[in-house]
């Protein structure tokens, strides 16, 4: 059984009549792709590797880590990025769906792929430190708030007091500087909260 479909650049393993088993979002994303719209290149898990998650004691079978491989390489193949490359980083990415709109379904972590090292990629390659950094803090937010469910309040609160001893009112004002000590500050929270 397949449970990655791929979309985007010239591709499209699915279409909206494939609701049920990629969700709303896949659905619609590879029926644009398959209608030649300009859709980013990505995958969707299907909604049958969520029902063998459960059915397997909640374990990923090696398959699907197969198969996410090879989406992963069809992006990096469209983008000429590679994800995890710390002169040229991927980013991907990750957001949840359903057969049919939920509510608190749209969960979503951004710029999965950043790391102490592909920060500094990124940065390079957008010409601007600032904007890397502060993408980064803001993976490490979500990635902690979605995934690992830590305190949310605790990252805005370390925000805040970063903020409030520079004098800062406006996130804008902050430099990549400030924004390397809060990825500091947030790992940091990472750690106490997870262990």
């Amino acid at each position: 059984m397949t449970y990655v479909y791929r979309f985007g650049g010239g591709v499209s393993d699915g279409g909206k009549g494939d609701k049920n088993l990629l969700g709303g979002k896949g659905a619609n994303l590879a029926e644009m792709a398959s209608i030649g719209l300009p859709v980013p290149p990505g995958f969707t898990i299907s909604t049958a590797m969520c029902t063998r998650y459960y059915e397997d004691g909640e374990q990923f079978p090696q398959e699907l880590r197969d198969e996410v491989a090879d989406g992963i390489a069809h992006i990096e193949a469209v983008t000429e990025k590679r994800f995890g490359d710390p002169e040229n980083p991927l980013l991907v990415s990750v957001r949840s769906g359903a057969r049919v709109s939920m509510p608190g379904m749209m969960d979503t972590v951004l710029n999965l792929g950043l790391n102490d090292a592909t920060v500094e990629g990124l940065a390079k390659k957008a010409g601007d430190e600032r904007f890397a950094w502060d993408s980064y803090r803001r993976f490490i937010q979500m990635y902690a708030d979605v995934v690992l469910e830590l305190d949310h309040g605790a990252f805005e609160e370390a925000l805040e007091i970063a903020k409030e001893d520079n004098g800062f009112t406006l996130d804008t004002e902050m430099s990549a500087e400030d924004w390397k000590a809060l990825v500091t500050t947030y790992k940091g929270l990472v750690e106490e909260q997870w262990g």
